[in-house]
């Protein structure tokens, strides 16, 4: 029994270890994090492969089911859901200050790869009750369809149909909103729809009110390179390894999983796959990022690929999914920008090239990075998912937007 606890805790061990970086703040705690989430994919994988259910679906009803078990008060703060033009809501509202007219107000669309987590679950809940209260502002939670019920375009859709009923001068006027002062915010999948929807309400000639920020936390903005330092460096790194992210893109669009090779190794943007050429300059990481990011890493450039996966999945260069091969005329419309990103995540350099592009453009930008964080961490704020990278990260992003909102 001894011999057999032994090995069960030496296997144990192994399974949860993970090679980090000096770096990264609290890496048991994360290690024992990404084990969980390795263990419950790999369980939801087994159940997609015996065909009992989709993958994605057992996971977040697994997600769902455990967050059910955390209890988060939100007493100070008038929670409401509701419709708005047929996507769902969640509505946080402060209560009315004396002598107080009109709120400031951010709409948040949350993280997940396009397909878990919901505006409902007490991560998503505690932090928009927070960025409520402390920012005093109404904050309204776009709870958008995913993956696998619909794939793209529809999330983007739900976002932006969402976003502009808000703007209405009369639900503004409902919910005693500023028109002037809104900002449009999300993390991860989430930053990806709110810098789409921000690209495309600039585009809206009949819109009257218009966002005044965007803020966009470890954001992913781009399929085109999959092997941009960031990705080359934190390919393996908790919570969001390379693999993981090319299978989120692969999901979202409905794609081939026998492309997730392919697109690892930049086939889908080779020299020789024409649709890619005209992009290329919009993403050339080489000037794009600071020699402290780009460290020694070379870009990986296939001279031959395979032009079939923009034929069948032509979505990895629609820029309402990849925001970051948007056109300069249309970046010089964004508003006044905030970008977190974190040094170990593959995403980072998404956010940092973007952040170059809207200033290149002439747009207020505001880089916002943590060399100690990870993905994901600024949600990671309840026990027994509690972070100080969590606490670090949403102080820093909450405290800009109430200096500049």
């Amino acid at each position: 029994a001894w011999v057999l606890l032994a090995a069960l805790a030496a296997l144990s061990a192994y399974y949860v270890y993970l090679p980090l970086p000096g770096t990264v703040s609290e890496p048991w705690k994360l290690m024992l994090l990404d084990a969980t989430f390795r263990a419950v994919q790999q369980t939801c994988h087994l159940i997609h492969y015996l065909r009992l259910s989709h993958h994605l679906i057992v996971l977040n009803y697994l997600i769902c089911t455990f967050d059910k078990l955390k209890s988060v008060s939100s007493e100070d703060i008038n929670i409401t859901d509701a419709v708005f033009d047929g996507v769902e809501v969640r509505v946080f509202e402060p209560p009315a200050k004396r002598d107080e007219r009109l709120k400031r107000s951010v709409v948040y669309i949350h993280g997940g790869g396009w397909a878990l987590a919901s505006a409902r679950t007490s991560l998503y809940n505690n932090l928009c009750r927070i960025m409520a209260k402390s920012l005093n502002a109404v904050v309204v939670s776009v709870e958008y369809r995913l993956v696998p019920e619909v794939c793209f375009p529809e999330q983007f859709h739900d976002a932006l149909r969402a976003t502009k009923h808000f703007l209405q001068p009369d639900i503004l006027a409902e919910y005693s909103v500023d028109p002037s002062r809104i900002a449009i915010s999300g993390d991860s999948a989430g930053g990806n729809l709110a810098a789409a929807v921000c690209q495309q309400l600039s585009k809206d000639e009949h819109l009257t009110i218009r966002p005044k920020l965007q803020a966009l936390i470890y954001p992913v903005l781009q399929a085109f390179d999959f092997n941009t330092p960031s990705y080359q460096q934190n390919m393996n790194m908790p919570v969001l390894p390379r693999y993981v992210m090319i299978n989120y893109w692969i999901d979202y669009f409905n794609g081939n999983y026998d492309f997730a090779h392919s697109l690892l190794i930049n086939n889908h943007t080779a020299l020789d796959v024409g649709q890619a050429l005209s992009f290329r300059g919009r993403l050339n990481w080489t000037s794009l990022l600071p020699s402290s990011f780009k460290k020694n890493y070379k870009p990986v450039i296939q001279t031959t690929g395979k032009a079939e996966i923009i034929q069948e999945i032509p979505a990895l260069l629609d820029v309402r999914a990849v925001p970051l091969l948007a056109e300069n005329e249309i970046l010089e419309l964004q508003p006044k920008t905030y970008i977190l990103t974190c040094e170990n995540d593959v995403l980072r350099d998404d956010g940092v090239m973007y952040a170059k592009r809207l200033e290149n453009a002439g747009v207020e930008v505001t880089l916002d990075h943590f060399d100690d964080c990870f993905h994901g961490c600024m949600i990671f704020t309840i026990w027994p998912t509690d972070f100080s990278a969590g606490i670090q990260t949403r102080n820093s992003y909450i405290k800009w937007l109430d200096e500049n909102l």
